[in-house]
This record gives structure tokens, sequence and C-alpha cells, in this order.
């Protein structure tokens, strides 16, 4: 299953990619546990993670498992095997360095997600979004967690309740993903962020992530003086001012 994601080091970006392009980069159990190892593994040195789906497509969500339907199990049991997917979200919300994914195609449930939960993501104006699991019985509050603080919630429930499929500008417009442009020049938006992006100083890298990650779950008052200690520490450091 090593296969099903790959990553890579390319200078100081890290590079992971869903790699089942014949299947729309659908991910087994294996697969996310495949990817949260890797994104428990990135090297100190990596300034950023990107985020992709190898083919025509990002991620059409989970694949279900082979073989017979299993007996059912019981709820401890069932949420230790979720645990990954949780795992997945938080190493991607939690990673000291930004995480951008760049969509094609469809990002279904745990692709959509995966997609949202990034810091940055962009996105090709052809590509699909969906939370499908009401169509298919499930409750999807494993997706939702990934999305509560990144949807506004009268359209996170609009897009649970229907499981309706909606385009990039729909996503755009509800804060899924943060832009959008050609399937032609993708690979260059992508390439002009990241180079932005390396080109900051990494101090100022690494506090952005850890402000943005930290500062919603305290009150407001906590929050400025959250964001006036960074802002000393950080904008009077030799490091800052060696670029």
């Amino acid at each position: 299953m090593t296969d099903a994601v790959r990553a890579e080091t390319k200078g100081a970006v890290y590079a992971i990619t869903l790699n089942r392009p014949e299947t729309g980069n659908a991910v087994s159990d294996a697969a996310i546990v495949r990817l949260g190892d890797l994104l428990e593994a990135v090297d100190p040195a990596v300034r950023v993670i990107s985020l992709q789906g190898a083919g025509s497509d990002f991620c059409v969500g989970r694949e279900p498992p082979p073989g017979a339907p299993r007996k059912p199990m019981e709820a401890l049991e069932l949420r230790r095997a979720h645990d990954i997917v949780f795992r997945v979200y938080g190493l991607i919300r939690n990673a000291r360095v930004p995480v951008v994914a760049v969509v094609r195609g469809r990002a279904l449930g745990f692709g959509f997600a995966l997609a949202a939960v990034a810091d940055i993501t962009i996105a090709a104006d052809d590509a699909t979004f969906q939370i499908p699991e009401f169509a298919h019985h499930i409750m999807p509050t494993m997706v939702m967690s990934a999305l509560i603080d990144r949807v506004p919630l009268k359209a996170l429930m609009h897009r649970v309740y229907t499981a309706a499929s909606f385009d990039s500008d729909e996503a755009l417009r509800i804060g899924a993903i943060s832009e959008i442009t050609s399937p032609g020049h993708l690979d260059g938006a992508v390439a002009t962020l990241l180079e932005r992006l390396l080109a900051a100083p990494t101090p100022a890298l690494l506090a952005v992530k850890e402000f943005a990650r930290n500062a919603q779950a305290i009150d407001m008052n906590k929050a400025v003086e959250y964001a006036r200690a960074l802002h000393a520490v950080i904008n009077t450091s030799s490091e800052m001012r060696r670029g």
C-alpha cells in the first residue's frame, strides 16, 4: 500500500501525492494510515507541505473494505477504527508549517475534508466537491469535524443534509477553498504560491501557522494578547532581520 500514497522532498517542500489515479485516488484504511505516517514524519527542514492527487481527481473518498461485510463493531472498536481519519485531519490542522492542497477533478467525502482542512487550497475551476455520506445512510460527523472551523455552519449543514455536489465557485464562496484557476494554469498558480511562501522568513511562516492553529480556541482578549506577544518576539528576532 506504500505506493498508494507517496511523498518526496523537493527542497523545502514536502510533496505528498495520493497515487491511485485509476480509482479517483480513493483511499483504503491502509492508505489513510500511510498518509498519517507521512505527515508525522515531516523533516524539521521542511517549510511547506503540499497535498494533491495523481491523475484527474484529487480524492473521491474512502474505499469500502474488500470482501464480505464485516460483523457490526462495538462502539469502542468502531471509534478506534475511525481514529485513523481523525488523526490525519489533526496532523494537517496542527502541522507546524502551512499545508497547501491542490484540487483537480473530484474531491468527495474524505477528499473534500482533506481539501478544506488544508491551510490554503487552490482548485481548478472545473473541480467538483461533495459530502455524499447522507446519501449512503452515513452520519458524516468525521467530515464535519474537519470543516467546522472552515465553513460557515449554515453552508455546512446544507451541504451535509442535501449531499449535493457543487462547483469550485460555490466551494470558494463558502470558504472551503482559497483560490480558483483554470486547469491549464493550476500548476503555475501552485508554483507561484509555493515560491511566495518559501520567500517568507521562516519564523514568520511558522508563527502565522501557530497563531491560526491556536487563536480560535481562546477568547478574543487572550487571542489579541497572544498576537501581541508573537508579533513582538518574531519581528525583533535576528532571524527575521536576516530574512
